[in-house]
């Protein structure tokens, strides 16, 4: 596994909510933090490398079958390293998470394994993680807070599996969901990064 890095802005305080930005395949924690500077402030921010070698400046969250078809021994170990060091930094504060592309799979995996234990989860531009051995079954994120953006010309993620997790959060998931089809292909529209901070701002709630 990489060895941790992780990215920190926003607040220092010690009972800010935390929001994780986790990455696409073959990026690493400096992607996601340009992200961090769009955020509200106010939140602890954490863009955390994933533990997955690729190559020396690329990264990933597991190893996978095909694009967003994770190996499901692979998911379990990168989430069990994941809450490990969450639960360590996070302690009781109310966590989201944001991931993009192949750090939506991640998140997805994180959120359908203990749905209780986040404030919710933005999958932008990625796909549910089926058949990598956590749960999809109907109502798995029943109360969830779930934000799910896809691009209309997306040609990086497959056509079946986009359409697979948008049923499936829709339809079967039970999600306190809101959904997206931006504009565009691959990339988070701006209409997305408003969405996305006015839904950090509800679900994150400040004192």
């Amino acid at each position: 596994m990489a060895a941790l890095s992780v990215i920190w802005s926003g607040s220092t305080s010690d009972d800010a909510p935390v929001v994780v930005l986790l990455h696409g395949r073959g990026s690493d924690e400096n992607e996601m933090s340009t992200l961090a500077a769009l955020l509200p402030p106010h939140f602890a921010v954490a863009s955390v490398r994933g533990p997955v070698v690729l190559g020396p400046t690329q990264f990933t969250w597991f190893e996978n079958r095909g694009i967003g078809r994770p190996v499901p021994e692979s998911l379990r170990s990168s989430i069990d390293w994941f809450r490990a060091w969450l639960d360590e930094v996070a302690g009781e504060r109310p966590v989201a998470l944001v991931g993009f592309s192949g750090g939506t799979a991640f998140t997805g995996g994180c959120v359908l394994d203990d749905p209780s234990r986040f404030a919710g989860a933005a999958l932008l531009y990625g796909t549910i993680p089926f058949d990598a051995g956590v749960p999809t079954t109907r109502g798995r994120l029943t109360g969830v807070n779930i934000l799910h953006a896809q691009g209309v010309d997306d040609q990086v993620m497959p056509r079946d599996l986009m359409a697979h997790t948008w049923e499936y959060l829709t339809e079967e998931s039970g999600a306190s969901l809101e959904t997206y089809r931006a504009t565009g292909g691959h990339a988070i529209a701006p209409e997305v990064l408003t969405a996305l901070n006015v839904w950090l701002e509800k679900v994150l709630v400040v004192s």
